[in-house]
């Protein structure tokens, strides 16, 4: 083979890296293609997240369990709101599992950029794959939660429905809606380091307008819809219904939180696209 041929040839094993331009694909082959980076940060997030300290993975426990003694005594022994016939603590601690899996995904996605700087800066991977194993970290304290809500039904002499089969949905649902609404706010912190302060009260604000204390029955019918419109509404009424079995299936509220979610997560998707290119100039 001549010496020109051999420097004419295309070499298939070179990978040649361009920044993206414009509204560019999502190219979400990729995650597939490194699913064990997602597996492992996913793993180290679990890891680093009760190291060194006293308790460890009780935290996971006392978190949501001191939540629902301080949700039950505002909207329960003051307020005096409604349970639909549920005994207070099971109510508000059903609604704590998702909600509390939502409010941890979106503050980790919201600065996991940031933290992982070090890895945006010397080596190349998909970016999406750092917000999306924040977002997944947050499952395992989901699990060892719902093991304390089925224990504590068991005392309080309640059997779960036959729609608990459903669950699964409406842990996807939380997922997604806190994964689309964390790509935009770690994009935005990266350019914006405002947003990190934001995320703490964005989420307890986030807090007293779903109802995790108090029944989706306290707002007027009229305005249903509307108050659908937050995400997490469809999903915290929906695991209501699927354990406890408090009303109808919620399936107008359902359907507009579902069309929200998937709207903050394709729009999310795309805006971290379009801003991934910048990440290692700003960070």
């Amino acid at each position: 083979m001549s010496e020109k041929t051999l420097a004419t040839k295309p070499r298939s094993d070179v990978v040649v890296l361009r920044p993206s331009r414009g509204w560019t694909t999502l190219n979400l082959r990729d995650l597939w293609v490194y699913r064990e980076l997602v597996y492992f940060l996913t793993w180290r997030d679990v890891k680093v997240r009760y190291k060194q300290t006293v308790l460890g993975a009780l935290w996971a426990i006392l978190q949501p369990l001191l939540n629902m003694i301080v949700l039950t005594v505002i909207f329960g022994n003051l307020a005096k709101m409604a349970t639909d016939n549920i005994p207070r603590p099971i109510f508000t601690f059903t609604a704590l599992l998702p909600w509390g899996l939502f409010s941890k995904a979106l503050s980790d996605a919201g600065r996991s950029m940031l933290a992982s700087r070090a890895m945006i800066t010397k080596v190349y991977f998909p970016r999406l794959i750092i917000p999306l194993a924040s977002v997944m970290g947050g499952v395992v304290d989901f699990v060892i939660q719902l093991g304390i809500l089925l224990i504590m039904m068991v005392y309080f002499k309640i059997t779960p429905t036959s729609a608990i089969w459903t669950l699964p949905f409406f842990l996807l649902l939380a997922l997604i809606t806190a994964l689309g609404f964390g790509l935009w706010l770690s994009a935005l912190n990266v350019l914006y380091r405002d947003v990190g302060y934001i995320i703490p009260f964005l989420t307890q604000t986030w807090l007293l307008v779903t109802p995790v204390g108090y029944s989706v029955k306290a707002i007027p019918a009229q305005w249903q819809l509307v108050y659908a419109l937050n995400p997490m509404v469809g999903v915290v009424e929906g695991f209501r219904w699927a354990l406890l079995g408090t009303q109808n299936p919620p399936w107008a509220v359902l359907a507009v939180s579902v069309l929200i979610s998937l709207t903050l997560l394709i729009s999310g998707m795309y805006y971290f696209r379009r801003m991934e290119r910048t990440f290692a100039d700003m960070v």
